[in-house]
């Protein structure tokens, strides 16, 4: 391998690592552990309210959205793998993108046959693809 093939993986390695310790807690909408009909959407709502514990930030409460969560520049909206994420819905989208920086997304509208050929095009070029 050459030197610069061996500098990319060792940086790749080291966002794997950074992406992994990332502990972000999930953040739960207030009392969707007691009704029903929050429970099954879990989506983020800011408590309000003058005597909102959860939004008092009282111990034995979850923790609320905040800015210090947000993962750093460098590996925001990373793939696990350390490889960005592009969604493809054709074989020609395929052309523009490189192995040792792209991962492959096939859309969700993609029919099954049209699936079958953007895999074997990706396969063929090198690529991962995240849901194939």
């Amino acid at each position: 391998m050459s030197e610069g093939v061996k500098n990319i993986i060792k940086q790749r390695r080291k966002l794997q690592e950074k992406i992994a310790r990332k502990n972000k807690p999930v953040f739960r909408r207030y009392l969707s552990w007691r009704f029903w009909k929050f429970e099954r959407r879990e989506y983020w709502r800011k408590p309000k309210g003058n005597d909102n514990k959860m939004r008092l930030q009282l111990k034995g409460y979850p923790p609320i959205v905040k800015v210090g969560y947000r993962t750093s520049k460098e590996i925001r909206g990373l793939h696990p793998s350390g490889l960005e994420p592009v969604i493809v819905s054709n074989t020609r989208e395929l052309e523009e993108l490189d192995p040792a920086k792209h991962i492959v997304v096939i859309s969700g509208s993609v029919g099954l046959r049209k699936r079958l050929k953007i895999i074997e095009a990706a396969r063929a070029k090198g690529l991962k693809i995240a849901n194939a």
